[in-house]
């Protein structure tokens, strides 16, 4: 299993345990928020990196 597999099975699973521990809303916005906080903490040349090769790799 590559690491992007693992790292969404792991996020998957973190979800899911997170719906049951809490509401479906704090678990969805744990999901969908961390991500983009992530992306929003990378510089600008990190973001251009980053959407290049996403791009790059969708055209596969």
């Amino acid at each position: 299993m590559t690491n992007r597999g693992k790292i969404a099975v792991g996020g998957v699973a973190v979800g899911l345990l997170l719906w049951w521990l809490t509401s479906f809303w704090i678990a969805v916005l744990v999901i969908v928020g961390v991500p983009v906080v992530a992306y929003f903490t990378l510089d600008p040349s990190q973001r251009r990196r980053f959407r290049r090769v996403s791009r790059r790799e969708l055209g596969r």
